[in-house]
């Protein structure tokens, strides 16, 4: 998963540890996550969501099975119509970051960040390599803040 982060959001392991080690609330408010959503090329993304609708329909019901049978997480969409439709909400700026962790937070950690390396890897056979580095950003720094809410939690738990 620190890989993934590294080399698709151009962050150092110690700024990514970094960024693990907050709050939701201090990730959110932090500079170095606004500056990479800030910098993500949102024009591009939506010009090119047919690929990402392609993608998602053709790579999440193997990725759901994967979730179901490999990592027994139990609250797995039936399809990929809820999670396309909500990526295209949120390039209208019509989805939150905070409903994105409310969606994700029946998924026990380890799972959730066992399965970010093989989420951000879905958009691998996207021909255009500008295109696929837009989107494995874009899903790179969405699933940076599941993984760090994912981690306060788990903080708060124990204390």
């Amino acid at each position: 998963m620190l890989n993934t982060f590294t080399q698709h959001l151009n962050l150092s392991d110690s700024q990514v540890e970094t960024l693990l080690s907050l709050s939701l609330q201090d990730l959110l408010n932090s500079p170095a996550i606004q500056q990479k959503l800030d910098s993500l090329n949102i024009s591009l993304l939506q010009q090119t969501l047919p690929i990402a609708k392609a993608v998602l329909e053709d790579k999440l019901p193997p990725f759901y099975d994967w979730l179901k049978n490999e990592l027994k997480v139990e609250r797995v969409p039936d399809g990929p119509d809820h999670t396309t439709q909500w990526v295209v909400n949120f390039l209208k700026r019509q989805e939150s970051l905070r409903h994105l962790v409310d969606l994700h937070r029946p998924v026990p950690r380890p799972a959730l960040e066992r399965s970010i390396p093989r989420l951000v890897g879905l958009f691998e056979t996207v021909e255009d390599a500008q295109v696929r580095q837009e989107w494995q950003t874009a899903l790179a720094a969405l699933c940076l803040v599941l993984a760090v809410d994912a981690r306060d939690r788990d903080r708060q738990l124990v204390a």
